[in-house]
């Protein structure tokens, strides 16, 4: 049996001292690039509390007195009125139903604005046909037109329509919206290659197998960053709500504005419903939130 030949020595430049092998020094470079010092955790850490202090303050806030909260210093810990301030917030405006009502039409816009912008996104990204730049140009362009402008307009359609106090009055005028196409086909422009679209052209599949099958699987990080955009936008959104929907069908937003009447505001209601109405988000967050992290990953790891 011939003896295996020892591996070469690492080469060493003149001058320099003496070197790990290849391997081990890769390993430790990354594992210098990954590690956090004690000043990146400190920053972390304030970010988080200053970004979770507002939510804390709300239920501290939804569970105490009026009083408690005009004493000076206010009280920083919450307290045990969160279940006598949720049932005057029951009583004082329909939350359930408004509750419900917000989930139908942010869940609908939602829907719709993601499966819209990503099929035209893709249109834009990716197709050819003529008068593709004239007409990205037009739709980034409606983005500088404010939306107060077509308020009146848009009332006297719904009217005309029959839908004032109805929810598809809410709904519909926001399932495309211009950001969603601009973003959707920045990300597929990015994200998906020409060569597998030329590939399934060569395998014979059609446009809309190429979509569902290719795009969407690939577009699914940036679908989930524009659904939680959405959800959020539709879900907070006041102005339009309050002028096409009346108190009998209100949203969330428009329910909070009937809490905590009378000569003095009763704060604590106020932030009880308020608390009643961020809930949602956080859960739709906490849904999508593996999503976005990884089509951030994503984007850092192409870039």
């Amino acid at each position: 049996m011939t003896a295996l030949a020892a591996p070469p020595p690492p080469v060493r430049e003149p001058g320099t001292g003496p070197i790990a092998p290849r391997g081990r020094r890769r390993r430790s470079r990354a594992g210098r690039t990954m590690r956090g010092g004690k000043l990146a955790y400190a920053i972390l850490t304030l970010a988080v509390l200053v970004s979770a202090f507002p939510f804390y303050w709300t239920l501290v806030a939804a569970s105490r007195s009026n009083a408690d909260l005009a004493k000076v210093p206010p009280a920083l810990l919450p307290g045990p009125r969160l279940a006598h301030n949720i049932q005057a917030v029951t009583e004082e405006a329909d939350i359930g139903k408004a509750l419900l009502n917000s989930l139908v039409v942010s869940g609908s816009i939602t829907l719709g604005t993601v499966l819209c912008c990503t099929l035209a996104g893709f249109a834009f990204a990716k197709l050819r046909f003529r008068g593709r730049g004239a007409l990205l140009a037009l739709t980034v362009g409606t983005m500088m037109i404010p939306p107060q402008l077509g308020v009146i307009p848009l009332f006297m359609l719904i009217a005309k329509l029959q839908w004032v106090n109805q929810l598809q009055a809410v709904i519909l005028p926001g399932l495309v919206s211009a950001f969603g196409v601009f973003f959707m086909r920045q990300f597929l422009v990015q994200s998906l290659p020409d060569e597998l679209i030329e590939a399934a052209r060569v395998d014979g599949a059609s446009t809309a197998r190429i979509f569902w099958s290719i795009v969407v699987p690939i577009a699914r990080p940036g679908m989930a960053v524009l659904g939680l955009l959405t959800f959020m936008t539709a879900w907070n959104d006041f102005f339009w709500p309050i002028v096409a929907l009346s108190s009998s069908e209100p949203t969330v937003q428009v329910a909070l504005r009937q809490l905590g009447g009378g000569y003095v505001n009763d704060q604590s209601v106020i932030m009880a419903g308020t608390l009643l109405g961020t809930l949602p988000v956080l859960l739709v967050f906490g849904l999508l939130g593996r999503q976005i992290v990884g089509g951030i990953m994503q984007g850092a790891v192409k870039g």
